[in-house]
């Protein structure tokens, strides 16, 4: 019902002179209200409630307190968390948590009351309320932590690489085929096990700077060999592709193919390419990556269903058409940039590329090789001399590891390890011969005069020479031994030493004198039976009886010894002529 201006004003004059009145007058006006205006009281205090704004009711001094102690939701959230399997499903409840540890006596049952002593359960709302508003619900403690934005600092500056079963398996009589879910999915896991062998995994590369997107498809699961085989394919320059060049930094996933081993380590060390992994359990570290395969699956994989897949190679060739077109026309939110026109802003320096005539798959698995440094502190490899007086810690005739260069093939690298055992690449310039043959840069005999850089060696042994004649530098050094002064000044006496002989007085010993005669080897013991030596010791005049029988065997249970018949027959007569005295 519309309420009249004039019942509005009524009502709005009855709840005034309500409110005003206090504690047990209410009752009268309301009473006279509903006579007038001749209303029920239901239908009173329902128009007052439209006409009327009520004040908010006073928060209670205790809202937002359980009265559940901080230890015991702690122990309720510990229980609950552990109870989460590896593939996020909860396994144990709040109910089954505070049974379990209630049961154990590890919490309390609930809430003691202090005048009665009763014990008031605390509800299993109630727990849960105070869980979350203190921050300890398992749904909020697993959530992800705050993230740290991260930046390259150009093109080429940081890649990232992952890779990922397609969504496609090979089959050989058919080509390939989609794995359905009905067919492929997590709980029959012994559908992928049939085609572990003819899986197709998708490699993905992104450049961090510009969003820069590479795929390649192999055969197979995550390995070696395949990961090599699209990084590879990644640095060198393709047809129409803009993404190409070694990175100064590679991101990958703790558990890669090689991450920090074997081969794809020599790899990377050669291009001078610095490995990052990521921390397990934080993907979010190359997140790039990561959604750059669903662009991948979203936008290429899925007109897979509408075509016949022949062969991988063919799948290659399409995403080659799908990265040019990818990558030149999808404008990246970042930066408000297509993709390869942000990569093309990368400089000469920072584009680094395999010099011409260097295969980079040598670089796989060639191991560093060994060359022993020469009088002119060269080394020699293959049929040239490279210098390696600039290298730290290089000593002459002393092994010294190198390697190629990718880059520069023209030149080395020396492989040395830093003061954290990290090997470093130090390159080495190749030795320039002149028109016969002699080094380009020696000293014109006659003309000029070099003196090579001193080495380990040198250093150390210019540092004993002064050291040995007591000199402040090399040329007071060499003026002492011109003057035949003695080393260490004279103060070492080498025979000094010949002093310090303990104070020992001779002792005289006992001694044996030295039995020439040769030893007569002796008969060995005869051993006798208890019956045996029975009958002897009778021969002897010994009345043999049960006990002294039982007495003898006693004494030699293993048998009777023939020297010690004569023993035991005084034995046995002295024990006969014992007398119990004395009752």
């Amino acid at each position: 019902m519309r309420l009249s201006p004039a019942l509005i004003q009524a009502l709005v004059d009855v709840a005034a002179r309500a409110a005003a009145a206090g504690h047990g007058g209410k009752e009268a006006i309301y009473a006279e209200a509903c006579r007038l205006l001749g209303l029920s009281r239901a239908t009173l205090f329902a128009y007052l409630k439209e006409v009327t704004v009520k004040a908010p009711r006073k928060t209670r001094s205790d809202s937002g307190k359980s009265g559940i102690p901080p230890e015991v939701l702690q122990l309720i959230s510990t229980v609950m968390m552990e109870g989460y399997r590896a593939n996020d499903k909860k396994i144990v409840s709040v109910e089954t948590a505070v049974e379990s540890l209630a049961k154990e006596g590890k919490i309390p049952r609930g809430r003691v009351d202090e005048e009665s002593g009763e014990v008031k359960p605390w509800s299993l709302s109630a727990i849960r309320r105070a869980l979350y508003a203190a921050g300890l619900h398992p749904e909020q403690l697993r959530r992800a932590t705050p993230a740290t934005a991260q930046k390259s600092g150009h093109p080429n500056d940081v890649w990232q690489i992952d890779a990922s079963i397609s969504t496609l398996f090979y089959v050989p009589e058919s080509g390939l085929a989609d794995m359905s879910p009905a067919e492929f999915y997590k709980n029959k896991p012994g559908n992928f096990e049939k085609i572990k062998r003819q899986r197709l995994t998708r490699y993905v590369i992104t450049d961090h700077c510009s969003g820069a997107i590479f795929v390649h498809y192999v055969a197979g699961g995550e390995s070696i060999v395949n990961q090599t085989d699209a990084f590879l394919r990644a640095i060198v320059e393709r047809p129409k592709q803009m993404l190409y060049g070694v990175p100064f930094h590679l991101m990958m996933d703790p558990g890669s193919a090689a991450g920090e081993r074997g081969a794809f380590k020599n790899l990377l060390r050669r291009l001078l390419v610095e490995p990052i992994t990521n921390a397990a359990g934080n993907p979010r570290a190359k997140g790039q990556v990561e959604n750059a395969h669903n662009i991948v699956e979203c936008s290429f994989e899925s007109g897979f269903k509408l075509v016949h897949v022949p062969n991988i190679d063919w799948i290659n060739e399409q995403v080659a058409r799908w990265m040019r077109w990818f990558n030149s026309t999808k404008i990246h939110s970042r930066h408000g940039m297509a993709r390869y026109p942000k990569w093309m802003e990368i400089s000469a320096e920072q584009l680094r590329v395999l010099a011409a005539g260097v295969d980079p798959r040598e670089l796989v698995y060639g191991k560093q090789e060994t060359r022993v440094v020469n009088g002119y502190c060269n080394i020699e490899f293959k049929g040239h001399s490279y210098r390696v007086g600039h290298v730290p810690g290089v000593m002459i005739d002393e092994p010294l590891n190198v390697a190629v260069n990718p880059f520069e093939p023209e030149s080395l690298f020396a492989v040395v390890l830093d003061a954290e055992r990290n090997e470093q690449l130090i390159p080495l310039p190749r030795v320039e011969k002149d028109e016969h043959g002699f080094d380009a840069e020696a000293a014109h005999i006659a003309r000029e005069y070099k003196a090579p850089a001193d080495t380990v060696l040198d250093t150390n042994r210019k540092l004993i020479e002064r050291l040995a004649t007591g000199a402040d530098t090399d040329e007071a050094a060499k003026a002492a031994r011109k003057a035949k002064v003695l080393p260490l000044g004279g103060e070492v006496n080498p025979f000094k030493r010949f002093d310090d002989v303990p104070d020992v007085t001779p002792l005289p010993r006992r001694s044996t004198a030295l039995n020439v005669a040769v030893n007569v080897a002796q008969a060995p013991e005869i051993i006798l039976t208890h019956f045996e030596a029975a009958r002897a010791l009778a021969a002897q005049g010994v009345v043999m009886d049960i006990d002294k029988n039982r007495q003898v065997a006693a004494w030699f249970p293993e048998g009777v010894p023939e020297s010690e018949l004569a023993a035991i027959a005084q034995r046995l007569s002295v024990r006969a002529g014992l007398k119990v005295v004395g009752g």
